[in-house]
């Protein structure tokens, strides 16, 4: 069995806290026998992962141990979209010390947490999962990569849009010239949806759609909304100053494109859905469950809604 390749220790005696281990980068072996060890640990657990993904592990990757050791005992496990103290308290109050995260627990991608240690939030969260035995696993470069791309995969499912995919392409959609309005409002149910917003004609026919599922960064996702055979694209968040901007320029200038911005983590929750259905039968020695991260915002006219 490889060692821990990159370890991040932070010794938190002067916050109050036990000794603390950060893995940061861990590379483990695969093939682990399902009942080895009668106590299942993290180890095990991404041992099994690795396995069945179905695609080689990334020698450099986010997908690590961000809290938490390899050895810990799981006696449940918790599947989110991100690991927000939110999350990370239910999972604990039901049981499930093992949490797989989409995406980041420490507030970047890198889950980084230099500069972090005297920050009262970063070290109440730690504290929590300390005292509670926790384990954090970010679980978002193979997620994405397996074949089908597991938030693709579940995003579609929970949108009913899997009669409507491109056989080619999972994140491509056909529609029988649905308009803006009602395809916006059928999306905002289906999701549960607060505070989606929608820039284009609510008329517009919408005949073909291309998702960009979480963020939509600058350039792919220009080359996406441009393209003759798209009418609109649904992303989880993007800048307001970059493709924002680019949609209303392309609308003035007499195109007819719309873009549908969900929110980041309503536009990927579904795949971690996914993602507990597709542990359990690996996983059978402890129960997994499904827990959704919170959309952030709220409207005013609608006030913590």
């Amino acid at each position: 069995m490889a060692e821990l390749n990159t370890h991040q220790v932070m010794d938190t005696v002067s916050l109050g806290l036990s000794r603390r281990t950060l893995v940061t980068g861990v590379t483990m072996s695969t093939g682990v026998g399902f009942a080895q060890d009668p106590q299942l640990t993290a180890r095990q657990v991404l041992d099994r992962i690795k396995t069945n993904v179905g695609v080689p592990w990334r020698q450099q990757t986010v997908d690590n141990i961000i809290a938490g050791t390899a050895d810990t005992p799981v006696k449940g496990i918790a599947t989110t979209m991100m690991a927000t103290l939110d999350v990370i308290q239910r999972a604990s109050a039901a049981g499930l010390n093992m949490v797989v995260t989409h995406e980041s627990t420490f507030f970047s991608h890198q889950d980084t947490v230099a500069g972090l240690q005297m920050d009262e939030t970063y070290r109440y969260k730690l504290d929590f999962l300390d005292r509670n035995g926790m384990v954090v696993f970010h679980f978002h470069d193979h997620w994405h990569a397996r074949r089908p791309d597991g938030i693709a995969a579940g995003m579609s499912r929970e949108l009913g849009w899997d009669k409507n995919a491109d056989p080619d392409n999972p994140r491509l959609f056909s529609f029988p010239g649905v308009p803006l309005a009602r395809l916006s409002r059928d999306i905002q149910s289906k999701l549960q949806i607060r505070t989606m917003r929608v820039l284009g004609d609510p008329k517009l026919a919408v005949r073909r759609a291309i998702a960009s599922w979480g963020y939509a960064s600058q350039i792919p996702a220009m080359r996406l909304i441009s393209r003759p055979d798209v009418d609109a694209l649904v992303v989880g968040e993007t800048r307001e100053w970059e493709l924002v901007e680019y949609v209303q320029d392309m609308i003035a200038s007499g195109q007819k494109k719309a873009l549908l911005v969900l929110g980041h983590v309503v536009s990927e929750q579904a795949g971690m859905k996914l993602c507990a259905e597709w542990l359990k039968p690996f996983v059978p020695e402890v129960p997994i469950q499904f827990i959704a991260a919170s959309e952030p915002f709220w409207l005013p006219d609608h006030p913590g809604a």
